[in-house]
């Protein structure tokens, strides 16, 4: 079966603060261990009232304490914003934590606005434009030492944590294959360049010595629920948070509320309909079809679900169905 893993970004849910977000990150960690989900994920973002997950390595730690064979990682750590030897100790410290267990997904953007990239002081020696010699240093880092390297990471060398790509464009496409590194692109909210970016790894793919043959994993939003109006009905607070990001006023994730989609302006409307466009929102038949129809459109190795619900309990029941449609459906390779 293609194998699912858990994208989660650690909502803070109006009427909520941080602590219950974390303990929430916790217990779904656990829950997606329990169904055998492939790999648990947390997201690096900066200066959003309704995402918990800044620290990210910090998170993975905490969230992973009650699993016991899930895949623990970051999808992904901003590289620059952060010194490449920091990222391998605190990745060769998680590995020491969980041993083999740990993946590092990499992306180049800063997880927040130019006032956030700012604060992190990212313009003060350069930014993307350093992160294929930056995701090379990191890489050195977590391989053996060599004779006489002055500059080790401690924890960390030897580790050699897996490294992923992470892209909404070409351009991680690009460097993906050209290291040899698996990737996984953001089609939950950036589905546009997406055909063409797994088109252009496949036939640019190098083998490395993590991977001989491309790896992709796609983001997918999974809202599902024992019918499609209850799973509609959840879908209106990932709606709203769309449309709050895109208006320039992020918040809090807000409860359900059909009554936002009459708030919606036609411009904004076809802004979800596009960034939206990767999506199951059903019952579990609906949600089978669709899943079924986007892995053969696209031919991809692992799906990685997003799954913005303010219940629990609702969010937890739809990973849930979707563990088994996964069961339902066809064969497909797995990786590290």
């Amino acid at each position: 079966m293609i194998p699912f893993s858990v994208l989660d970004l650690a909502p803070i849910v109006e009427g909520s603060d941080a602590r219950e977000a974390l303990a929430r990150a916790r217990r779904l960690a656990t829950h997606a261990d329990r169904l055998d989900y492939n790999r648990y994920w947390l997201a690096e973002h900066h200066n959003i009232p309704g995402i918990a997950s800044a620290a990210t390595s910090v998170m993975i730690a905490h969230a992973g304490q009650d699993t016991e064979k899930i895949r623990l990682g970051a999808g992904g750590i901003m590289l620059p914003n952060h010194a490449p030897i920091m990222v391998a100790e605190q990745f060769g410290t998680l590995d020491a934590i969980y041993p083999g267990r740990i993946d590092l997904g990499l992306g180049r953007a800063p997880g927040g606005d130019q006032a956030v990239a700012h604060a992190l002081r990212r313009t003060l020696i350069g930014g993307e434009d350093r992160f294929p010699k930056e995701v090379v240093e990191l890489q050195a880092y977590l391989d053996d030492t060599e004779p006489g390297q002055r500059v080790q990471a401690v924890p960390g060398a030897g580790t050699k944590v897996p490294l992923w790509i992470l892209g909404s464009s070409t351009f991680g496409a690009q460097l993906a294959a050209h290291l040899g590194l698996p990737y996984a692109f953001a089609s939950h909210f950036a589905p546009g360049a997406m055909k063409q970016a797994i088109s252009i790894y496949r036939e640019t793919f190098q083998p490395s010595e993590q991977l001989k043959e491309p790896y992709v994993m796609l983001g997918f939003n999974m809202i599902a629920a024992d019918t499609d109006g209850e799973a509609q009905h959840l879908a209106t607070s990932l709606r709203r948070t769309f449309v709050n990001l895109r208006r320039g006023t992020p918040k809090q994730m807000a409860p359900p509320d059909p009554g936002f989609e009459d708030e919606i302006l036609p411009h904004e409307r076809t802004m979800l309909d596009q960034v939206l466009s990767c999506s199951a929102i059903g019952s579990p038949e609906t949600v089978k079809e669709s899943v079924s129809k986007f892995v053969s459109e696209t031919g991809a190795d692992e799906l990685i679900l997003a799954t913005s619900v303010f219940d629990e309990k609702a969010r937890m029941r739809s990973y849930e169905i979707a563990a088994d449609v996964r069961e339902s459906l066809g064969p497909a390779k797995a990786a590290e």
